[in-house]
């Protein structure tokens, strides 16, 4: 990968590594590290891309894989507040802001299906094949995480009247 290639590449998608291990990690420091690292990875690969597709997903696939990794290590506790930086990853409005607070706090297996289908623009076939999973277990998530979010939202909407 030439240095031009890979300028493009980070800026073009430094944001949506960050918006996924986020999603994942739920804290900004350990976002940073994994958009770093990955982006090294990037830097490092002689691999060829054949498009712009396909490096979408590779960047993908290596941040989810990354995200594991750091969730797996055994000194990893720290956490924040998301609404401290729920601002700064979508403020269109506030009701998105409300929405995307309401997803964050989704539990990890929902959070990050719905981010890659509703923020990210990912089709269940290309969801299941960026994590691994099954189709059918991505459609039962996504299933589970509406739900969830329509019972937050409702009981959120009745504390308000």
């Amino acid at each position: 990968m030439t240095e031009q290639e890979f300028t493009r590449a980070a800026e073009q998608y430094s944001d949506m590594i960050f918006r996924l291990a986020f999603h994942y990690c739920g804290n900004r420091y350990d976002a940073d590290d994994i958009v770093q690292t990955v982006l090294l990875k990037l830097l490092g690969t002689s691999r060829p891309f054949d498009g712009e597709e396909h490096l979408r997903n590779w960047l993908l696939r290596v941040t989810i894989n990354d995200c594991k990794k750091l969730l797996r290590a055994p000194w990893r506790c720290r956490h924040e507040a998301l609404e401290d930086y729920a601002d700064q990853l979508y403020a269109d409005s506030p009701e998105d802001s409300g929405l995307f607070l309401a997803v964050m706090e989704l539990p990890r297996l929902y959070r990050v299906v719905t981010y890659l289908y509703y923020y990210e623009g990912y089709s269940v076939n290309e969801i299941s094949q960026i994590t691994g999973s099954n189709p059918s277990t991505i459609r039962t998530r996504m299933q589970k995480a509406r739900a969830l979010l329509k019972a937050k939202l409702k009981e959120e909407w009745s504390d308000d009247e």
